[in-house]
């Protein structure tokens, strides 16, 4: 997703003038057309993230909407408290971008991991966190996020198109329905993928699924998604992210106050390492139940016999 960012970042550039953006020393090969086109509103501040926070939120206090680019581990958990005090705290127009999130840099290991991320930043005042699970979903997200002009996390992965016939509800987006439907998937980013992956090699399971993804943080059901799920009350979670403050922790409290009390709930998350090991995002997804094949097992297991 980090050309599709680069480019709309450089489109709302152009139209804003009270957009700046800072990187971290990153995004070589990526963002050089968005300098060019920026000039001096395009600023590395070098390896020094909690300076870089520190910065934004001074522009953000004059006026300006600001963009802190890094990789998902260092624009989160560097400068976490930065984050907190100054933007969060004044509610300031400063929005973090993390490209790579999970287990996205893979054999970099866990100091370049981000699994706990929505945990971190979910909770903090004043913020959203978008989590889009296509590509295509990039610009609009980045222009609710300058619209909203609040405290914001993107977290950036590796995803496709957004299939056809997909519709939005609250914060959520449907994207696999079925009227048959007996299981309910929710998909964190682009695990969302690996779901429909899984799908795609059994259409008898297909038939008897929905599937939707969670896009944004704080997590809104409305009356529609809540009658969705009513009618498909086996829930399952794919999330590459811890358990703690994750989608599915996150999910069952607001499903609890609504009173939709599920028939089964399982959730798959991040396993962190169980050998102690490290390998690709794909390896660590295996590790971790998220591959399509233990997908699609986990959804046979919910299925009522027919």
């Amino acid at each position: 997703m980090r050309k599709e960012f680069s480019n709309a970042m450089e489109q709302l550039a152009m139209e804003d003038d009270s957009i700046v953006f800072i990187t971290g020393d990153l995004g070589y090969n990526a963002l050089e057309n968005l300098q060019a086109k920026m000039g001096k509103r395009f600023i590395n501040a070098g390896v020094a993230e909690q300076n870089m926070i520190g910065v934004a939120a001074g522009f953000a206090h004059k006026g300006y909407k600001v963009f802190c680019y890094s990789i998902a581990p260092f624009i989160v958990y560097r400068c976490l408290e930065q984050f907190r005090n100054d933007v969060c705290f004044n509610n300031l127009p400063v929005f973090l971008v993390g490209n790579g999130g999970g287990y996205g840099y893979g054999i970099m290991g866990s100091s370049h991991h981000t699994i706990e991320d929505l945990a971190c930043l979910s909770g903090q005042q004043n913020a959203n966190v978008w989590v889009p699970a296509f590509a295509d979903e990039v610009e609009p997200v980045i222009r609710q996020i300058t619209s909203d002009a609040r405290p914001a996390y993107l977290r950036l992965g590796a995803g496709k198109t957004t299939p056809d016939n997909s519709f939005s509800t609250g914060s959520f987006k449907v994207i696999h329905h079925s009227k048959n439907a007996e299981i309910t998937v929710f998909a964190l980013g682009p695990i969302a993928n690996n779901v429909l992956t899984a799908l795609s090699l059994s259409q008898e399971l297909a038939s008897r699924v929905n599937v939707i993804t969670a896009l944004h943080f704080p997590l809104q059901i409305n009356d529609d998604l809540a009658d969705l799920i009513a009618k498909a009350p086996s829930i399952l979670v794919a999330e590459e992210h811890i358990s703690t403050g994750g989608l599915a922790q996150q999910l069952s409290v607001q499903l609890l106050e609504k009173g939709i009390f599920p028939r089964s709930f399982k959730s798959l998350k991040a396993e962190g390492y169980p050998n102690s090991r490290y390998g690709s995002q794909t390896y660590h997804q295996k590790l971790s139940g998220l591959d399509p094949d233990s997908i699609l097992s986990h959804i046979g297991k919910l299925m009522i016999p027919a």
